[in-house]
């Protein structure tokens, strides 16, 4: 796995973290029960239950695995307080594309935080990226598969 800084508000390192201590409290023993059931029926070969909490235990290790790596090579996203001069990870960005009608809002967060139905885009998307470093009023163009959009940065907080 890569050692790339994983970047996270602190509101997204709690949920990993309760993500993960669900998976090692909760998922793990459920797991653990279900395979148990499922060898107390013999015949492993033929066992479509025994392989799908094969397969289960698998994936809720992985998961583990993944969460735990992400959480040890996690740095907060320090929110500031005050006036917003140029665009961070962390701040809320109010855009406008050029042409357009109607402003849209956007966090700016790391990759593994980014959901853009609620308004959280990844600083590795190509809109995050060139906002970052921006201030209000600049004018930025981003390479998207549908052509070049520019978008006027309105506000940020």
């Amino acid at each position: 796995m890569s050692e790339q800084p994983i970047y996270l508000t602190r509101e997204g390192y709690q949920k990993l973290l309760e993500e993960l201590e669900y998976l090692r409290t909760v998922r793990r023993q459920e797991v653990a029960r279900r395979l148990n059931l499922a060898m107390d029926e013999g015949n492993y070969d033929e066992n479509a239950e025994y392989e799908a909490a094969k397969n289960e235990q698998a994936f809720v290790e992985g998961r583990i695995m993944m969460l735990e790596s992400m959480l040890r090579r996690a740095v907060i996203i320090e929110e500031t307080t005050g006036p917003k001069t140029f665009v961070t990870l962390g701040s809320w960005v109010t855009i406008q594309e050029e042409g357009g009608s109607t402003p849209e809002r956007y966090q700016v967060v790391g990759s593994a935080e980014a959901d853009p139905s609620q308004g959280r885009i990844s600083n590795e998307s190509p809109l995050g990226q060139a906002l970052l470093g921006h201030r209000v009023g600049d004018v930025i163009t981003v390479n998207a598969p549908d052509g070049v959009l520019r978008f006027r940065i309105l506000r940020i907080e």
